[in-house]
Parts: structure tokens; C-alpha cells; sequence
């Protein structure tokens, strides 16, 4: 199924008060943090404190029962977690069931206690001294029971405000280390042989007039683009080819393991003023995932697979690289897949994984493009990714291999965050695994078929699957006149024109 999702997402609270609350104690509530002791706030956690959605549901049965692990797994992450915070979580976890442990045991001494002196008071016998006791205990006890509510809270919330940032556990068999350690798993076609230079994409989009990327500070700053006349067109006939390929064959930030604090050159945020806690998505994968948090999918219906057509935003302010061009880019469009499975066997996400990936190469490959699949390094996993596959296609005009795609299993990860959950035959409740894969990112699909499939007429022949959709099978220099540049900023600049007599 195709669906279109909107790019602004919120990622706190939302603006409509809740109609019930879903806490298992009223008065977490009442404390809304804005700090956490690691020093970044959880949006996540104060939208559940706020009764808008249950508790994130971490496994911390494992993490207590193998840290070193844990420990292991995060040393061998990106990210400024380390293995003393691993420690810390397991104790500060430790130390709230110990007073949650108190608190249950508090609160039947006070439900007895009060069918005490109720069934005393009945008895009209409030002169003996059991009566008395009674009630000095039951002061005591509710004494003791308001220190320990305060202590809870202050626990749950520095709890949540780290091991929310614990990453998904690796699949034995990634590479551990950076990105030079990806591991090429399939080479797929043949690079193209030229008998002359091959152009870059920009080169070759702008004499076919398909691309224009220079001057316009003035409209949206760097990073910016336009498609025009087959370039416009060429956008949308890959994300149809991509939408109809898979529907042929049946195919929140921080609860997707996104922090928007972390990563600020990555993350556009609406005026905070106006809007608090709202983002532009980055990904597809968010809305969707949005789409299933808090609901139960009946097993039967298992596995689950979506997909949209969204735009994308990234600031992409933290790098110099490719600072020309459609590589890095801070808007684009893109076609994303994600996929809900059953966790009966624990292989159930990593073969919907291999699926998503089969579907990436049976596109890549009816593009005509060779790419190249890897398994991609422990470093390069985001924090949700338990395995991830990156496709690389070749472009010609970069003389290297570029990501176009990638695909990751995420396991449990999401679901317990977001409450995804899928309902079995009995009635019982079950975690679900979430699976997602980008089925074509325009921008980059873009540079790899220009550069790909020019000729040394300067003109780009088009993939047969795309001649359909695009009316065309080359695409060719356009027949109208280019517009010239009259702005600032050049050496020779054309005189304004004068005045009109009237």
C-alpha cells in the first residue's frame, strides 16, 4: 500500500489533553522534567509522563543480566555513551525496583491497615489501644510512602534519561570497527566503459537542463536545487517505478532511535518559540512508525509491509563534503519501506530484512546500474540498527562508489519504545520486530543513472523500466535558450535598463 506522509512530525507532547492516562502510578505524573542528569532532554519520556502513551518498555532484564555485554556492544558504537554509564544504568535501575519493591510492599501494609481501623471503627472499640497503633502505623506508613513516590520519580526519570539512549544489540556477525570495515557482501553488473571523460551529474544536468543548483542564496541558501523539464519529470518517474514495483509484488524520532538533540546539524527544528518540539522528518521511517505506535497488529497479518513517498529534510551542516551537487542535499524525496514481523523465532525480522534487500537490487538492477551490497560496520549502525545493509551504486562522474540505499533490522528496538506490539491467537500481547529499507532516494538515484547512462553525444540514455513512465528513451539537450545570469557577483554585468520617457 502506498501512503503519503507529512514531513513535520511531532516529537513531544502532543498540543490535545489526554482522555486517560496510561501511567501505572498517577503521581509519576506530576513531575515533568526538562533536564536529564545526562544532560538531554527525552521528548519520549515526557510525552509518556504525560499520559500520552505507555512507558517505553526497555529490556533490562538483559542488561543487568549481561553487562559486560552491553558494555561491549556500546564500546563498540558511535556515540558518547561508554561503559561507566552501562554501570550507572544497571545500578540506578537496581536501586528503583528496590524502592518500587518497598513501595508495593508499603501500600498492602496500608490497604490492611485501613480494613483495620475501618472494621474497628464498626466495632465501636476506638478506645483500645490496638486502635491507636493502627493509626499512628498507617501515619507512618503514608509518611514513608510520599519520600519513597518522590524518590521513585526522580529515579525513573535519570533511569529513562540514559538507558533511552542505549543502542540496539549487534548481530554477531557485523564487522566491529569504522566504515573501512564494511564488508562487501554482492557485486552487482558491470561498471560502465566510456571512450571519453564521463561528466559529473551537475555538468550534465545543467547543459541538458535538468538540474540548476547556482545562485540561489537568495531563494534557499546552500545546498539547494531545482529539477526542471526532464529532471522534474525524471524525480517522479523513479518514485512511481519504485511505488509500483513494490506494490506488485505485495509489498517518532527518539522512539525510532533518533535523538533531534543529538545530532543538530542533522535535525531542522521549527521556531522553538512558536512550535516546541517540532522537527522536520528526515526519513519516511518516522511517520510510519508513528503510524503503528501504541497499536497491536493481529498476528495473523504478520509481517507487515508499508510503503511511502515522502519529502526529506536534513540541515547537512556538519560536513564539507560534497558541497556541490545532489549528494548532500537539504531537501529530497524519497520512497521508503518498513516492515512490522512476529518475534517467535527471532528470525523472522532477519529474513523480512533480506527481503527488503532482494526488492533494493531487483530495482537497482532493472536501472542498469552496478552497486555494490555491504555489510555495514558496528560504527556506522545507528543506535536502532541491530544489522544494516548500505547499497553503493558506481557514478562515473565522482569515480567512486555512492550510497543510494540501505536497509536495517532493528529488531525490538523501536517497538519498545513506541508500543508496537502484535496480538496472538490467545489473546496475549507480544513486542514486535521493525524492519525498514529505502527503496530509492531520489537525488543520489538521480546522480547514478545521469553519470551512468550518458553518451559521449552528451545526452543520457533512459533505463527501459523508466521509458513509461518518463516518455522518453534519451534525454536530450533542451531546444530552448538558457537563462542568463544578470545578478551580481560577475565580472561583466549588463547595464539595467534605462528609464521609459513617458
Amino acid at each position: 500500500m502506498a501512503t503519503c506522509v507529512c514531513v513535520v512530525l511531532r516529537v513531544g507532547a502532543a498540543a490535545l489533553k489526554p482522555v486517560a492516562t496510561h501511567c501505572s502510578r498517577q503521581r509519576l505524573r506530576v513531575c515533568i522534567p526538562h533536564r536529564f542528569t545526562h544532560g538531554v532532554r527525552s521528548s519520549l519520556y515526557e510525552h509518556a509522563v504525560e499520559g500520552y502513551s505507555d512507558r517505553p518498555e526497555l529490556d533490562m532484564r538483559t542488561v543487568c543480566e549481561q553487562t559486560d555485554k552491553v558494555i561491549a556492544n556500546v564500546e563498540n558504537r558511535k556515540g558518547d555513551l561508554r561503559g561507566d554509564d552501562v554501570r550507572t544504568i544497571v545500578s540506578v535501575w537496581q536501586e528503583l525496583q528496590a524502592v518500587r519493591s518497598e513501595i508495593s510492599e508499603l501500600e498492602k501494609q496500608k490497604t490492611h491497615i485501613s480494613h483495620t481501623v475501618k472494621a474497628l471503627s464498626l466495632l465501636f472499640v476506638v478506645q483500645l489501644p490496638e486502635y491507636s497503633q493502627a493509626l499512628q502505623k498507617g501515619r507512618e506508613i503514608r509518611s514513608r510512602l510520599n519520600e519513597l513516590y518522590t524518590k521513585e520519580t526522580e529515579l525513573d526519570r535519570k533511569h529513562y534519561g540514559r538507558a533511552l539512549r542505549l543502542p540496539n544489540s549487534t548481530h554477531p556477525d557485523v564487522p566491529v570497527g569504522d566504515e573501512s570495515l564494511a564488508k562487501v557482501v554482492e557485486l552487482v553488473g558491470e561498471k560502465p566503459e566510456f571512450d571519453f571523460t564521463p561528466k559529473g551529474h551537475v555538468e550534465l544536468g545543467e547543459e541538458l537542463g535538468l538540474i540548476r543548483q547556482r545562485h540561489l542564496s537568495h531563494i534557499s541558501g546552500h545546498r539547494s536545487y531545482y529539477l526542471r523539464g526532464a529532471g522534474a519529470r525524471l524525480q517522479i518517474a523513479l518514485q512511481n517505478f519504485a511505488l509500483d514495483t513494490l506494490n506488485k509484488l505485495g509489498a517518532v524520532f527518539e522512539g525510532c532511535g533518533m535523538q533531534p538533540n543529538a545530532h543538530r546539524s542533522q535535525v531542522y527544528s521549527l521556531d522553538p518559540a512558536r512550535f516546541p518540539d517540532l522537527n522536520l522528518a528526515g526519513t519516511g521511517e518516522v511517520g510510519i512508525a508513528g503510524y503503528f505506535m501504541d497499536h497491536a497488529v493481529n498476528w495473523k497479518d504478520l509481517p507487515v509491509r508499508t510503503v511511502c513517498s515522502s519529502t526529506c529534510y536534513r540541515a547537512e551542516t556538519d560536513t564539507g563534503r560534497e558541497a556541490w551537487g545532489l549528494y548532500r542535499v537539504h531537501h529530497f524525496n524519497k520512497v521508503e519501506m518498513f516492515g512490522v514481523t512476529a518475534d517467535e523465532t527471532g528470525e523472522e525480522s532477519s529474513r523480512l530484512l533480506e527481503e527488503f534487500v532482494s526488492l533494493q537490487k531487483e530495482m537497482f538492477s532493472a536501472l542498469e546500474l552496478h552497486y555494490r551490497v555491504l555489510d555495514m560496520p558496528t560504527q556506522e549502525l545507528g543506535p536502532p540498527a541491530h544489522r544494516k545493509y548500505d547499497i553503493e551504486a558506481w557514478m562515473p562522474g565522482r569515480n567512486s562508489y555512492g550510497e543510494i540505499s540501505s536497509a536495517s533490522n532493528c529488531t525490538d528496538y523501536q517497538s519498545r519504545r513506541l508500543n508496537i506490539l502484535y496480538e496472538r491467537d490467545d489473546g496475549s500481547l507480544q513486542y514486535a520486530h521493525t524492519v525498514n529499507a529505502t527503496a530509492c532516494a531520489i537525488p543520489r538515484t538521480i546522480i547514478a543513472l545521469l553519470e551512468t547512462h550518458q553518451t559521449k553525444e552528451g545526452t543520457v540514455r533512459v533505463p527501459r523500466v523508466l521509458q513509461p513512465y518518463l516518455g522518453l528513451d534519451v534525454i536530450g539537450k533542451p531546444k530552448y535558450t538558457p537563462l542568463k545570469y544578470i545578478g551580481p557577483n560577475q565580472q561583466t554585468r549588463p547595464p539595467r535598463p534605462a528609464p521609459r520617457a513617458r
